[in-house]
């Protein structure tokens, strides 16, 4: 399947390379004494314009979050979580025909930046993608 990943129409040839992130240290850290607020805001997947839309974050992590390509869905579960000074999310999506595809992303504090793995559950394929914050 060179041509298009089954399921949702996006192009095999649009996986990002993560080394093509800004600054790309694979995990830059945060303070462990930072919250999660950071996390909201709107971030869009350069390599075709995807976007997750993060309203809200609760003390416990849980994501009041949506995700647009083009058209909005809800995460079946959305969450956030620190690993020491590691900022991560998971994001799971399973209307729209993804079936339980995944995001599992870090935020990169230095450079602004969310990137990770995208698991494109229909077609078993798994890609490294980064989103950046919209201006």
């Amino acid at each position: 399947m060179l041509g298009m990943v089954t399921g949702i129409g996006v192009p095999a040839i649009h996986a990002q390379r993560v080394a093509d992130a800004p600054g790309n240290p694979a995990a830059a850290s945060l303070p462990p004494t930072s919250g999660f607020g950071i996390l909201q805001g709107r971030w869009v997947r350069p390599d075709g314009g995807y976007v997750i839309t993060i309203k809200s974050v609760d003390a416990s992590g849980k994501l009041e979050a949506g995700y647009a390509n083009p058209n909005l869905l809800p995460f079946a579960r959305a969450e956030a979580t620190r690993d020491g000074g590691t900022l991560r999310v998971f994001l799971e999506l399973r209307a729209g025909g993804y079936n339980g595809s995944t995001y599992t992303l870090v935020h990169d504090p230095v450079n602004d930046v969310l990137r990770g793995v995208y698991y494109q559950a229909v077609a078993g394929q798994r890609f490294d993608v980064y989103f950046v914050r919209a201006k």
